[in-house]
């Protein structure tokens, strides 16, 4: 057994630390993806120069981000293997995080719109599912559940990605391109499309106005105010407190519609259910249920963002999987 484990552990790291008889000479599809989108958004930042409340960091941020992906695509092309190839993947998808802040940044100068989304609820359900859900399920089992899902949305992307890697390798590149690619294309929408969520307009409107189903347009309150309501449910869990902390790093009154929560979760579950694998599946799965359900339980999204959310992942999976084919098939 000893043996066989030493044989495992030096097949791994043959498999990880081994030189590429055939190294890629250019930049991965991911990577082209994130240096469009700093390019187009920076001049973006540049057209809009004078509106925005920090041009010169996010200006100074895209570079570095540019920067950082010719060394990374210089370190590998020194040491050409599976490691070096890994963290070209994996310090981009890190940094997805980082990126969204800047949506808010964009889109704050543009005119609110949540007063149309909050409509929309309310003319599909006859009431505000991010208000009623809460109220109806207030327990600690049900908020435990909701706040685990919601954290364990990261977590999700990290696994698939990594089982891609180690347990079908020929198709981690493809994967880790159709979730970046899906990733950007929500960051796109976020910037031209200001939906704040529930938390934020509802905390902006009142929660007396809101219930008598009084959906006022707040034009560009939001450039000012990034107040939200107190989370919903119970406090006292170890997971709520994991989502607190996570949302006041990086949340802000922006990225409502489509919910990328829902989409990117979309896209995770077909690479699991692509996978055939019967340790992802079902992790994949049961994550999905209740991540869908928490981005309208903790007020982060309408449901008509999930909804759409589960809609346009699908089709980012499958178009973004198109793209990887005829990419792979034109190198």
């Amino acid at each position: 057994m000893g043996k066989q484990r030493t044989t495992n552990k030096g097949h791994l790291l043959r498999s990880l630390f081994g030189i590429d008889t055939k190294p890629r000479k250019g930049l991965l599809a991911l990577e082209w993806v994130v240096i469009i989108y700093a390019l187009a958004t920076l001049l973006l930042v540049f057209f809009c120069y004078t509106k925005m409340a920090n041009p010169e960091s996010m200006v100074a941020g895209r570079l570095r981000v540019i920067a950082m992906t010719a060394l990374l695509w210089v370190v590998y092309r020194l040491v050409p293997c599976r490691f070096t190839l890994m963290l070209r993947v994996l310090i981009q998808m890190m940094l997805l995080g980082w990126w969204y802040p800047d949506t808010y940044e964009i889109n704050r100068i543009f005119p609110n719109l949540d007063h149309y989304f909050a409509q929309a609820d309310q003319w599909l359900f006859g009431f505000q599912p991010a208000l009623v859900f809460c109220e109806h399920f207030p327990s600690k089992f049900f908020s435990s559940l909701m706040y685990f899902g919601y954290g364990a949305y990261f977590p999700l992307i990290a696994l698939t990605t990594f089982w891609y890697f180690f347990c079908r390798y020929k198709d981690f590149q493809r994967c880790a391109f159709v979730i970046t690619a899906s990733f950007f294309t929500y960051y796109l929408i976020y910037d031209f499309l200001p939906v704040v969520g529930p938390t934020f307009y509802y905390k902006a409107v009142g929660l007396t106005d809101i219930s008598r189903g009084v959906f006022p347009s707040l034009q560009d309150y939001f450039n000012t105010h990034t107040d939200s309501l107190p989370a919903p449910g119970d406090h006292d869990t170890i997971f709520y407190s994991f989502v607190e902390f996570a949302r006041g790093q990086g949340e802000r009154p922006t990225a409502a519609f489509p919910s990328s929560h829902v989409g990117i979760a979309t896209v995770c579950l077909l690479f699991a259910i692509r996978s055939r694998s019967k340790f992802l599946i079902p992790i994949a799965a049961v994550v999905y249920v209740l991540l869908v359900l928490s981005t309208v339980y903790i007020q982060a999204h309408y449901a008509v963002d999930a909804i759409a959310g589960l809609v346009s992942g699908a089709l980012f999976f499958f178009v973004f999987m198109a793209v990887s084919r005829r990419l792979t098939a034109t190198s």
